[in-house]
């Protein structure tokens, strides 16, 4: 939460080394360079980036690597700010090729850069090497409150890797050093807060919490109360789900305010978690809508800078074709150069393009088929066999010959698995559907149906009445494994062009909380393949309904 404000601080110190420079080369002004911070400080990221890129080529020209280096550490902060981490550590380990850790007129722009390094290998979750970077970046501090912003980055990387004693030993260090500075001093104290309680489930850290909250609202540190109301709703997680839910609302109220997508993704998961229906489906799909746009929006920029980057190069390409132009045949022979250089690039992003489209296509593929064979495991072998144990386990003398012809039929429809064959074509299937509830019968179990009927079956077709299959097993599945029902019972019915099944058990209902696994999820992917709808509904006095209902096709 508090990235972009490290960000921001680090763009700070780099202006401030900038100016110097700038100071001691007013003989050699660079025009793009200036408009390229008038834009970055104008927050219009996409210009200044152009502009950072023209006054680079300049310096180039002038062999001024330090303005190569200046102009490269400010793009890579750039590109890292807008998401594009990968663009942003490319340019980074550019600019070290310009950069001379033995000069300390360097050390500026080598801690900016190890930071930003340190920051885009966070953000892609390699802890490893941003502690590395910050390190790195700390080496090269040219000033107190460079060292103390990347001693609390290195912190946070502890914190984010779960290396909680290494962090609350710079955060300890850091609320010594920053006691005077207000917003800095509530920082440190929510962080070293929530640290020791990540250490230590037992600890209460709301005392802290609490006084860093205050003192942020007093303050009126946005950011800050957003990363306040963040820890507080974490702890009470587990403590008082209301609570929890209050301040998971009050993050997405503040996170609204700062316009920060990502702040309302984290509230938005929270309030999903601690919601009761209908506001919970209500914030899975602003949270589903939100976090397709920020990834559009991600994947713009990096395709934005991506286009930048060849475009600037085209314009350098053109400019240098045009210097060169002394006769006619000249000119022709740069024309058919250019040209032909185009074509390449074209054809090399052409085929780049197509490339990973191939690649996306083949993993989504491989995706879907894993998840269509577990589906079907699931099904045909999990549910069959829990079938098989019961029928076992209720049965007063086993029939060997007819238990060995189930499992062979299992054996053989997990075979069918794997060349994608399903056996859709049903008849009777209201015996199948008799045969099914009969077998998790038992002493202890006893099972209703009313309105299975021949004629109710008759209009629906086959690939809808394995679908039925499937979902009731899963049904009866989960009754016998969770439910401790002792009576249920079946009622099917026809309304106009529609099916309606009515189960109800006895048993222990659905927990407020409780989640879908596998079983229930394929079961709502069933219903949806159909067209249809299921409601779950825990009895008022004890026991669960489930509802239903399909068209008839």
């Amino acid at each position: 939460m508090t990235r972009l404000y490290l960000l921001i601080i680090s763009l700070f110190l780099l202006s401030c080394s900038a100016n110097q420079q700038k100071k001691k080369k007013d003989k050699e002004a660079n025009p793009f360079h200036d408009q390229a911070y008038t834009y970055r400080d104008s927050q219009k990221p996409d210009s200044a980036f152009i502009f950072f890129a023209k006054a680079k080529d300049l310096f180039l020209q002038r062999k001024d690597s330090l303005g190569v280096a200046n102009c490269l550490v400010n793009s890579a902060i750039i590109s890292t700010n807008m998401g594009d981490y990968f663009g942003g550590q490319e340019l980074s380990l550019e600019a070290l090729s310009y950069l001379n850790e033995e000069k300390k007129e360097d050390y500026t722009y080598l801690n900016s850069n190890y930071n930003n390094l340190a920051i885009a290998s966070e953000r892609l979750r390699n802890y490893d090497n941003a502690i590395k970077f910050y390190d790195l970046a700390i080496k090269f501090a040219t000033d107190s409150s460079s060292i103390l912003l990347y001693l609390n980055n290195k912190a946070n990387a502890y914190q984010g890797s779960k290396q909680y004693k290494n962090a609350l030993v710079i955060y300890n260090k850091l609320l010594r050093k920053d006691s005077n500075e207000k917003t800095t001093f509530a920082r440190v104290l929510s962080n070293i807060a929530f640290t020791k309680w990540q250490l230590n489930q037992s600890y209460n850290p709301l005392p802290e919490l609490s006084a860093a909250l205050n003192i942020r609202q007093k303050e009126n540190d946005l950011w800050g109360l957003n990363s306040s109301y963040d820890y507080i709703a974490n702890y009470y997680a587990i403590h008082n789900a209301d609570s929890a839910l209050h301040y998971a609302q009050k993050m997405l109220s503040n996170a609204q305010l700062l316009n920060s997508a990502d702040d309302q993704l984290f509230a938005l998961q929270k309030l999903i978690k601690f919601s009761a229906k209908p506001d919970r489906d209500l914030y899975f799909e602003r949270y589903l809508k939100l976090d397709d746009s920020l990834l559009t929006a991600r994947n713009l920029a990096k395709n934005r800078f991506a286009l930048i980057k060849f475009e600037t190069e085209k314009h350098k390409a053109d400019k240098l074709a045009l210097q060169k132009q002394n006769s006619e045949k000249t000119y022709q022979i740069i024309i058919i150069t250019s040209v032909s250089l185009l074509t390449l690039i074209f054809g090399w992003f052409w085929y780049k393009k197509r490339q990973q489209h191939i690649k996306l296509i083949a993993e989504k593929t491989i995706k879907e088929n894993q998840l269509k064979t577990s589906k079907k495991v699931h099904d045909v072998v999990a549910n069959g066999l829990y079938r098989v144990m019961i029928e076992i386990e209720n049965e007063k003398e086993l029939d060997k010959e007819r238990v060995l012809d189930k499992i062979e039929d299992m054996y053989e429809k997990s075979r069918d698995i794997s060349y994608d064959n399903e056996t859709l074509n049903l008849h009777n299937f209201q015996e199948t559907l008799n045969n099914l509830v009969n077998s998790f019968k038992s002493s202890t179990i006893d099972i209703k149906m009313e309105g299975n009927t021949k004629a109710l079956w008759q209009k629906v077709n086959a690939k809808v009445q394995h679908e039925i299959t499937h979902i009731l097993q899963e049904l009866l599945v989960n009754m016998a494994k969770h439910s401790k029902a002792s009576q249920v019972s079946f009622t099917f019915e026809q309304n106009n062009q529609e099916i309606c099944i009515c189960y109800r058990d006895n048993g222990v209902g659905l927990s407020k909380d409780a989640e879908f696994k596998n079983g229930l999820t394929n079961t709502g992917n069933r219903i949806n393949h159909i067209s249809g709808n299921i409601t779950f509904e825990t009895l008022k006095e004890t026991g669960l309904e489930i509802k239903i209902s399909f068209p008839i096709y």
